[in-house]
């Protein structure tokens, strides 16, 4: 069974671990569903029928190889926004007053200055961990944040990867996709590691995907550490 990453209010049981598969791994068929969560094809298809009536779920036809087609199941709009999404409206009514005064660098500038506080503030913990670790830390961390996030290892390279399946301010990105960048800076600098981002929810992916490459090293996080604890002293 899936593990909840996040409360879906008014969802429970095994409809709330559906949606949350169907997040992560859509589209699923409802055979596929059946197997993930040991029950048969026609229980599974009964739990969808009831989503399906709630209009969070809906299903396309798909021609998978020999046979004909199947039902492929994906969240809708209404399902999707059952996923936090870090008060999209409020938040882009400040970026674009932002914008406006700045610029959309002043946008960047926005959130690399709240990213760049969050790796500072959680320094102190990773500094002394091995990469694994801590990449398991942010993953806890953006969880936190809403980002139904996860660490995994590349089973091909044996990398560490860094997966988002939820993005708490996709309004936000979907209008200022250059604030994607500043997540894979606030990565580098809290992980220690330049990250390499193979998948992308604005791109149509079920998730943001990070493969810590190691190709560059960036600050580590007992550099960021000092370095914080320098600028504080300079604002004394």
């Amino acid at each position: 069974m899936e593990e909840m990453g996040t409360a879906l209010v008014g969802y429970r049981g095994i409809q709330a671990e559906l949606l949350l598969a169907l997040k992560k791994h859509q589209p699923l068929t409802a055979r596929e569903l059946a197997t993930r969560f040991d029950v048969t094809p026609n229980a599974m298809r009964r739990h969808l029928e009831t989503l399906e009536a709630a209009g969070v779920v809906r299903f396309t036809r798909e021609v998978r190889g020999v046979g004909g087609p199947v039902h492929a199941f994906t969240l809708t709009g209404s399902g999707e926004a059952l996923f936090p999404r870090s008060y999209a409206n409020v938040l882009l009514e400040t970026l674009e007053s932002i914008a406006a005064e700045h610029g959309r660098q002043g946008v960047s500038d926005f959130f690399r200055r709240k990213w760049t506080a969050l790796a500072a503030e959680a320094a102190p913990a990773l500094a002394q961990l091995p990469l694994t670790e801590r990449v398991q830390l942010v993953a806890e961390l953006w969880t936190s944040l809403g980002y139904m996030a996860e660490a995994d290892v590349d089973a091909e390279t044996g990398l560490p990867v860094l997966r988002k399946h939820n993005c708490a301010i996709r309004a936000v990105a979907e209008q200022f996709p250059e604030v994607c960048a500043t997540e894979a800076e606030f990565i580098a600098d809290v992980i220690g590691v330049s990250p390499e981002r193979r998948q992308h929810i604005l791109a149509g992916c079920n998730s943001c995907e990070y493969v810590l490459t190691g190709a560059q090293i960036a600050r580590r996080p007992a550099d960021l550490a000092t370095s914080n604890a320098g600028d504080r002293r300079g604002e004394a």
